[in-house]
């Protein structure tokens, strides 16, 4: 290895304004791209497994395109690219998994690639990057790493990050001999010591002998680095690891009989790994199977079909129930993710389910998870959930409309007509609660509809959506309400909605009524307004809030009665006097 300089940054020029490449770069960027993947299966294969073997003779094979044009090409390195002559050919993203960053944080700025360098060296440079993204920091870098390896046909160019404005290092065979003399003298140092143990000592040099009453030598980050290191291995999720390997395998293997093979040990594993508790492994092989059923190559229809159903058997009637209710039961839940990743997977037609355990489950992760699992689910399929609204279970009813609700789905609207004439009060306020969210024209006519509904809740919740988006149709009946007697036997809050909505709807054209309400004078033949009227007078005056309205409070702010002067200085505060 011979290193040389870096030269000061400059603004990189577009591609349109680079010179013609030597060659054709898609050459290059499929190499990168073998590059990274052959690193990738170096992580995850012994040097003897098959997959490992073809993506290493994958790579070696993507270099021979590039040699028909060239003997050596050069790679620059940014934080985030491998560029040649000028050209982007790979780029990432995301630090921690970045090929080139792993290159660029330990100051390599620069690969030369020479003919040569696919026999041996490219597996050698795969290992030493293998070492590098597990090493702790106080193992070696990547630039000890490749010094040490002393490579022939691959090159390098670094910057020493230890000083903040980075000298050029100049490639020269004299400073190439300066950094091994050192070493050349230690060797010599030690062939002329005297081999008897005092003269050694007396020259300085250390023997093992010294060391071997020592029988505790770790300090506390070497014996902190053990324990994380065991930890590590303790939590690795093996499970996961087999799932890929399997699927590694049923990619790559193209022989029907060996992935006739890998597909009944996937069925048998999905059974093991629910028995086993090992949710994510098993959100993540149902996941992964419709990738692979997509992107195998050569794969027959009915292996494809096989594939994609490994899902379904998590979906099945008689098997999600029993899987919730050991999720419920169970002492340790896992983690969130894993159950996310588990109930992600369940297919059409198991809304029902889902709904139905909402109310069941008593494990709060669970029930968080299953939040999420029935929104997806309803979204997905709009047609099961409008179904589920007429369910005869009113527990799967009432989750259905309210997900209706949450969707703001107009196509809901009419089945929701129907649940509004249920004798079920809780059905009809849920009901209420989804046509106020959806809000179109039909669901704010059912809710005026809905203002002589029997129930308490669903009049209030009707009326609080009809004041909330402007819904003047509804004014008369507001109006004839306010001016009736059918507020006579409504408790406070009741009373108070609806003399906002009224306040809201009419503006102006309320001010006269509401102030003859506050401000009227009791007489012989006349009763005054009971003081729950008064005040919800003074409360929908404040919502209109102009300067008539805030005179007519301030001509009342000296009424006996203590509650409407509450709702009097309320209503002041409120219309910003």
């Amino acid at each position: 290895m011979t290193p040389a300089s870096t030269s000061v940054p400059v603004a990189a020029p577009a591609d349109d304004e680079l010179p013609a490449p030597s060659f054709d770069p898609h050459l290059v960027e499929e190499l990168m791209r073998n590059i990274s993947r052959a690193t990738k299966t170096q992580q995850l294969y012994l040097p003897n497994n098959p997959i490992y073997l073809k993506a290493i003779e994958t790579l070696r094979a993507a270099f021979a395109p590039v040699w028909r044009h060239t003997q050596e090409f050069v790679l620059s390195i940014t934080e985030s690219d491998f560029k040649w002559e000028g050209r982007s050919v790979y780029h990432e993203g995301s630090r921690g998994e970045s090929l080139p960053w792993v290159f660029y944080k330990d100051g390599v700025r620069e690969l030369t690639l020479a003919q040569g360098v696919e026999q041996e060296e490219i597996v050698m440079l795969l290992e030493i990057l293998k070492r590098v993204r597990k090493a702790q920091p106080e193992q070696d870098d990547l630039l000890t790493l490749l010094w040490e390896q002393e490579f022939a046909y691959l090159r390098y160019r670094f910057v020493d990050l230890s000083f903040d404005a980075a000298a050029a290092i100049e490639p020269s065979e004299k400073a190439a001999e300066e950094r091994q003399l050192p070493l050349v003298e230690i060797k010599r140092e030690v062939e002329e010591a005297p081999a008897e143990p005092e003269a050694r000592k007396r020259a300085g040099l250390v023997s093992m002998d010294d060391l071997n009453a020592t029988l505790y030598f770790l300090d506390e980050a070497e014996i902190e680095y053990l324990r994380s290191s065991l930890d590590a291995e303790t939590h690795l999720d093996l499970h996961s690891d087999v799932v890929a390997m399997l699927l590694d395998i049923f990619e790559v293997q193209a022989e029907p009989k060996v992935r006739e093979e890998v597909l009944g040990i996937l069925s048998s594993l999905l059974l093991h790994l629910l028995q086993a508790g090992s949710y994510g492994a098993v959100g993540y092989l149902l996941r992964e199977a419709e990738v692979a059923a997509k992107r195998a190559p050569s794969l027959a229809p009915d292996l494809a079909d096989r594939l994609r159903q490994l899902p379904e058997q998590l979906s099945d009637p008689t098997v999600l129930p029993q899987l919730l209710q050991a999720l419920d039961d169970a002492d340790v839940l896992p983690a969130q993710a894993d159950l996310d990743a588990l109930f992600g997977q369940l297919k059409q037609g198991t809304l029902g389910t889902v709904l139905a355990w909402l109310k069941q489950a008593q494990n709060p992760g669970v029930r968080a998870a299953l939040e999420k699992t029935a929104g997806r689910l309803a979204s997905a399929n709009i047609s099961e959930m409008l179904k589920l609204i007429a369910s005869d279970d009113p527990t799967v009813a009432l989750e259905a409309i309210r997900r209706a609700g949450e969707l703001k789905a107009t196509a809901a609207v009419s089945q929701l007509a129907k649940t509004m004439q249920s004798l079920a009060p809780e059905l009809r306020q849920a009901a209420a609660g989804a046509l106020a969210e959806i809000a179109s024209p039909g669901a704010l006519r059912l809710l005026e509809n809905a203002l002589g509904d029997s129930d308490r809740d669903v009049r209030v919740t009707a009326v609080r959506a009809l004041a909330a988006k402007g819904y003047r149709t509804a004014l008369p009946k507001l109006e004839a309400v306010v001016s009736g007697k059918a507020l006579k036997d409504a408790d406070l809050t009741e009373k108070r909605e609806y003399f906002e909505a009224y306040g809201v709807l009419a503006g102006a054209s309320a001010i006269a009524p509401l102030d003859q309400m506050l401000n009227a004078r009791g007489g012989f033949f006349r009763r005054r307004p009971n003081p729950d009227i008064r005040a919800c007078a003074a409360h929908a005056l404040g919502r209109i809030g102009t300067d008539d309205a805030i005179s007519a409070l301030r001509r009342a702010e000296r009424d006996t009665d203590v509650r409407v002067r509450s709702a009097i200085n309320r209503a002041l505060r409120g219309g910003g006097a």
